[in-house]
């Protein structure tokens, strides 16, 4: 498409137009022209030639479309065009995609506003994406969006555009013309028309669906849903690149809830190698992710494996005598080709199995071919290939960057099996076979070397049954197919291939086969050796997964005899131990120990881990997780299918509410739990080369036979029973093997025999009815389950922590509710943005819901401020740092949600003596940090000395209580060591229940505040007020408070000081059984002894009577508070250094002496909560019930506006749309 820039011009006539197609005169439209330019494609047909528009001197155009408003002389162009077949396409496509819209208008103006600025973006778009530019990129367009985009919608620099296009959102009935920008973790919209602005901010995490759909309002729409809202957005001029991009963004944010990876930048993805003009690189990027995911699913291809290029190629059959027309990829490890048509061939060449590349000769017949050779003597044939020479000379680059050991003369797959082949290694010695015996796994087991069906049958007599002879007829069928095809990774898989598979791999092939179309053979081919070191560093440890594991191995199979002994059950544990360790992420789901089962049947321990891992990270993803989201996923992909398959049953199933219970247990295990083992081995035959595709059309089918019993169910229970009994009399009649009892069959079997199924005929059945249905559509409707399914999964988490944290706080439901979505916005914001931690520390989807969301300093900061009852102003940042710390009990620099509402909790819905005592715990360490005190060196040694020695006295305390023995009892001969350890167990009980209840401390349980912290406690009292109506009373009461607590401190040093004297005799007996160090500790704990107390209370006492103490003047006994004291409790806006001078002076005087005056002086939580409550309106002020509504709607406001402060726009951006 190519557009030219947009001009503007009057025109003034009195004659008609030039000329019209009568198909205009039936439309009347009212607005003013705009000119645009001429293109031959889809939406681009909409303009003609600018240049001859606008250049007076060229000819006019012989045909154009006018717009002119009503009483008007003034017509603007919108279109013209050389011939009446251009013009014609021209009007097609205002009239789909203009007139409907600009209909709803109702007044003029509004209508040529709307239509300039459609047709100048489309103009816009179009010269930027303009195709044929010879020059490198020009970034410069695309950075001026980045930076326009962060400007207006305050985005730091970590946030990337990925792109940005011109289109229409429809605020009601109203389309906006604007820019849509996505980057990777919000799509955001903004328009400014009319004077009118619309701003929309919409995190991707918070898209629950995304759709592209056409109706008569919105034609050819994209519809955006949140959970409370929903958007559309209409005229794109490419909208199918546009929703595929929404997709992709959309589908990274839903890995983002469900665990780390995806916030980790793939630094390894290929670059294009022609750039394209104002696309970002992060859009190449992404674009070559998508085509990367496509790759490795056609392949079954590993996670590692990097598309490096396709190109369009013939490929010879020598099979078929024909040449097959598809296209040819190159990664870094593979040559893979894929026919156009389905299923008529595909193929994959290891590079580690190709031997020769050389370029054959051109011929008419044969343009540009190359032939490539494999080591086991395979040929394969490539023609009509471009930039052939390119081609060889890639391939050549990645097979020397080819592991050396993959190119001698045998692999490693050959050297396993070698290995494997006898129990004792040719060059093992006794020494060495103990060695290895002592090792968890190695090559001597018998499960390291056959599967366990041929290691039960490898004695049983020849049978020469009819079964048995189909077997071979089967065996044969495959050896004939793989001479003509070839065998081993690099075979020719066509619809002949598919064919052999749907009527059933025999026996002896079948773990061979599975490992071919899963995939895992190549996994296993490059790893030799992994499993076996997996297995040594796995075995031994102890984990809950390794804890479910033993719990379920005996209930894998149990009616089969492999799994009846330890040999089958110890093979279990390895494997699935070994894979728990791979992956700790999934460890080890329920359903997993069954599919594990069958693939040790058929296969070695090495070759089933394999598969496993193929089923768990590649065929089956996120089916294992914790959460079991891709089980979900597809159990509603499910519930679509049939609602489109079989709409009638669908409507009686949902009324039941069938269909989502019978569904995981079908997907989780592969129909394996569900019928009989016989039958349900076949299907996983074809799962493993069809992929999840045949479990869908074999569920279906299943539904189908079974729909008039259905439709006559009336309730849940008789349609599960109907459904059971039709599985489990699905029956293989041509397997040779004993019949194994299926364990559901007892159960679900009725009074009248349920006539019996042959499961081949259900196969067929099931690809006959059912077989349209297409791979790639089953990936489109995942992705749209995959946002239904886990922002279901994150609503279920919230209403999880809701109620659990409804007994620790006094919110209401709605308030909590709100709160999580406020502190998971922030959690999400620190995930993208946040530098001070990795992603991975601050979601772990593994905790408990509680815990999974955390944020860190900067985040907290921001909720404290927006939500705090407690406005401090200039001061809020130092407060939110202190609760910070306070919080984060493990001390990782994040808080979870509990932590955070615990702390919100009690400053909102505590009484004043909870609030004053968290307001007390903000100002003692943790919380508060010794370089904020004023004397840091002083605090410092204060908090690091005398409070370890006040514990460890009464810890010790408590010790020689719980050893102390009852008076009057002495222990009796031979029971003193078991009383001994009786009264052990028991004081260790009492010491858990003592760390258990630290949460319901009791005010005595607070330590003493030094001077240094107190000073820090008045100025945050000072700021607290700033903004109340009783401000003066408010701080007058302060000061008060202050001159009190400080005079009481005062006392309480000269009291400590003249009694260290007395006290120094009767402590020194008792310090020598506690601890060694000085009694200071001792005299300042609580619950020092009942004579201490009463000598503090008199001295308080004396203190309050006296009211002078002898190192104060006149002037600061008066009742309104002393000039000094008022001085050090307004120090709030004085610097640091005048606080210390005025403090020096309280304290008398002399010159301070190192620490130990400021240590001497201290107060408690209990002398800070009397004077409080000396004073009526900090009374009032505690005690003051406030509403967390107004706060949290401000901040959900916040979230909207914040992004607008960071610098101004051209116009004021004050109205919001969200």
């Amino acid at each position: 498409m190519s557009f030219s820039s947009v001009t503007v011009s009057e025109t003034r006539t009195d004659s008609a137009l030039t000329c019209l197609s009568s198909a205009f005169n039936s439309c009347s439209v009212r607005t003013e022209q705009i000119t645009v330019s001429q293109n031959q494609n889809h939406e681009g047909l909409l303009v003609g030639t600018l240049d001859v528009v606008l250049d007076s001197s060229a000819r006019v155009a012989p045909y154009r479309i006018l717009l002119q408003t009503a009483d008007s002389q003034i017509y603007w162009n919108i279109a013209c065009g050389s011939s009446r077949k251009e013009i014609t396409e021209h009007w097609d496509w205002l009239e789909a995609n203009l007139l409907q819209t600009i209909s709803i208008f109702d007044n003029d103006e509004d209508i040529t506003t709307f239509v300039k600025g459609k047709i100048s973006g489309i103009i816009a778009e179009e010269n930027r994406l303009k195709p044929g530019e010879e020059h490198e990129e020009d970034s410069g367009k695309f950075r001026e969006a980045e930076l326009k985009m962060r400007k207006l919608f305050g985005m730091p620099e970590e946030e990337k555009l990925v792109n940005y296009y011109s289109c229409s959102y429809w605020k009601g009935r109203v389309p906006r013309q604007g820019w849509l920008y996505l980057s990777v973790n919000h799509l955001c919209f903004y328009s400014f028309l009319l004077g009118k602005e619309v701003t929309l901010v919409v995190p991707w995490t918070e898209v629950t669906r995304l759709e592209k759909n056409a109706t008569l309002l919105f034609p050819e729409s994209v519809r955006v849903s949140t959970r409370d809202t929903e958007h559309f957005f209409s005229m794109f001029l490419n909208i199918n690149d546009t929703f595929k991009l929404m997709e992709q963004l959309a589908n990274i944010a839903m890995r983002q809830l469900l665990d780390n990876e995806a916030f980790a930048a793939d630094l390894s993805l290929p670059k294009p190698s022609k750039t394209l003009k104002n696309v970002s690189a992060l859009k190449r990027d992404l674009d070559a992710r998508a085509k990367n995911e496509r790759y490795r699913a056609m392949f079954r291809l590993t996670q590692e494996e990097r598309l490096d290029g396709h190109t369009d190629c013939t490929l010879w059959t020598p099979f078929a005598k024909m040449h097959v027309v598809g296209q040819l990829f190159i990664s870094n490890n593979y040559i893979c080709f894929s026919s156009k048509e389905e299923d008529l061939c595909q193929l994959i060449i290891p590079l580690r199995e190709v031997s020769i590349v050389e370029k054959a000769d051109s011929s008419s017949v044969l343009p540009c071919p190359v032939s490539i050779s494999t080591k086991n003597k395979m040929n394969f044939l490539f023609a009509n290939l471009k930039d052939r020479d390119f081609l060889v000379q890639r391939i050549s680059d990645f097979l020397q960057r080819t592991p050396d050991s993959s190119w001698g003369d045998t692999n490693p797959l050959s050297q396993i099996s070698q290995s494997a082949s006898s129990s004792v290694p040719p060059s093992s010695s006794p020494g060495s076979e103990s060695v290895q015996k002592a090792r968890h796994y190695h090559p001597g087991l018998p499960t390291a070397i056959q599967g366990l069906l041929q290691l039960y049958h490898r004695d049983d007599p020849e049978d020469l049954g009819p079964k048995a002879m189909r077997e071979k007829m089967k065996e044969e069928s495959w050896n004939i197919h793989f001479l003509e095809f070839g065998r081993g990774v690099c075979m020719y898989r066509t619809s002949r291939t598919r064919e052999l598979v749907l009527n059933g791999i025999p026996e002896r092939l079948r773990g061979e086969l599975w490992l071919l179309f899963s995939g895992a053979q190549n996994e296993m081919a490059t790893h030799p050796g992994y499993y076996g070191e997996l297995v040594e560093q796995a075995m031994g440890l102890c984990s809950l997964a390794t804890e479910e594991i033993e719990r379920d191995l005996h209930r894998s199979m149990p009616e089969h005899r492999a799994f009846q002994n330890e040999m089958g059950i110890a093979a279990l544990r390895r494997v699935l131990t070994a894979y728990a360790h791979r992956n700790p992420g999934i460890g080890y789901c329920q359903a997993m120990n069954i599919v594990t089962s069958v693939l040790l049947l058929y296969c070695t321990e090495e070759e089933a881990f394999w598969l496993l891992v193929a089923l768990c990270e590649r065929m089956l993803p996120d089916y294992y997780n914790t959460r079991v989201v891709g089980a979900l996923v597809d159990q509603g992909v499910f519930e679509e299918l049939t609602r489109s398959f079989l709409p009638l049953l669908y409507e009686h199933m949902q009324e039941l509410g069938v269909i989502s219970t019978i569904s995981l247990s079908w997907f989780l295990t592969l129909f394996l739990s569900v019928m009989p083992f016989d039958s349900a081995v076949l299907l996983v035959d074809c799962f493993f080369y069809e992929g999840i595709k045949v479990i869908f059309l074999v569920a279906l089918a299943v539904l189908h036979d079974n729909m008039d019993a259905l439709l006559s169910c009336s309730d849940e229970g008789e349609a599960m029973t109907i459904l059971g009994r039709y599985l489990d009399n699905v029956v293989n009649k041509q397997t040779v093997a004993p019949p194994i009892p299926h364990p559901h069959a007892q159960l679900t079997s009725g009074d009248e025999p349920t006539p019996e199924i042959d499961v081949f005929d259900l196969i067929k059945s099931s690809y006959e009815k059912f077989g349209s249905l297409r791979s790639d559509v089953i990936e489109q409707m995942r992705f749209k389950q995959r946002l239904k399914v886990i922002q279901s999964l994150e609503d279920t988490a919230k209403r999880s922590v809701v109620r659990a944290m409804m007994t620790e706080s006094a919110f209401s439901i709605e308030e909590l509710e709100e709160l999580y979505c406020l502190f998971k916005s922030k959690h999400m914001t620190s995930c993208y943005w946040g530098s001070s931690s990795s992603a991975a520390e601050r979601h772990d989807p593994s905790l408990p819901y509680l815990e999974q969301y955390r944020i860190d300093l900067l985040q907290f900061r921001q909720l404290f401020v927006s939500l705090a009852p407690w406005v401090c102003g200039g001061h809020n940042p130092t407060l939110s740092a202190r609760l910070f710390r306070l919080l984060d009990q493990n001390q990782d620099g994040l808080v979870n949600f509990k932590e955070f509402i615990t702390g919100l909790s009690g400053m909102y819905h505590g009484d004043m003596t909870e609030k004053l005592k968290l307001l007390y715990k903000l100002h003692l360490p943790p919380a508060l940090c010794p370089e904020e005190a004023e004397s840091a060196l002083e605090a410092t040694q204060f908090f690091t000395e005398e409070e370890p020695r006040e514990a460890s006295y009464f810890s010790d305390q408590n010790a020689l209580r719980q050893q102390e023995v009852t008076p009057g009892e002495e222990p009796k001969d031979g029971d003193s060591e078991e009383k001994k350890e009786v009264k052990d167990y028991r004081y260790y009980l009492r010491m858990w229940a003592k760390e258990k209840e630290t949460k319901r401390e009791t005010i005595k349980d607070l330590p003493r505040m030094n001077q240094e912290q107190f000073i820090e406690l008045c100025k945050t009292l000072y700021n607290m007020f700033s903004e109340e109506a009783l401000e003066q009373q408010l701080y007058h009461a302060i000061a008060t408070v202050a001159s009190l607590l400080l005079r009481i401190g005062e006392v309480g040093k000269k009291f400590n000081n003249g009694t260290k004297k007395r006290e120094t005799t009767p402590q020194t007996s008792l310090s020598a059984q506690t601890s060694p160090h000085s009694p200071q500790g001792e005299e300042e704990g609580p619950g020092h002894g009942a004579s201490g107390e009463s000598e503090v209370c008199q001295a308080l006492a004396d203190a309050q009577l006296e009211v002078v103490a002898p190192q104060m003047s006149d002037e600061e006994t008066k009742d309104d508070a002393s000039v000094s004291s008022y001085s050090v409790v307004s120090a709030g806006s004085l610097q640091c250094e005048d606080i210390a001078e005025d403090t020096v002076l309280i304290r008398g005087g002399e010159q301070r002496q190192g620490s130990v005056l400021d240590t001497d002086w201290s107060i408690t939580f209990e002398q800070v909560l009397a004077s409080m409550l000396t004073e009526p309106p900090l009374v009032d002020y505690f005690e003051r019930k406030r509403d967390i509504q107004a706060k949290m709607a401000a901040c959900k406001a916040q979230r909207v506006v914040e992004r607008q402060i960071s610098s101004s726009s051209d116009h004021e951006l004050t109205r919001h749309s969200t």
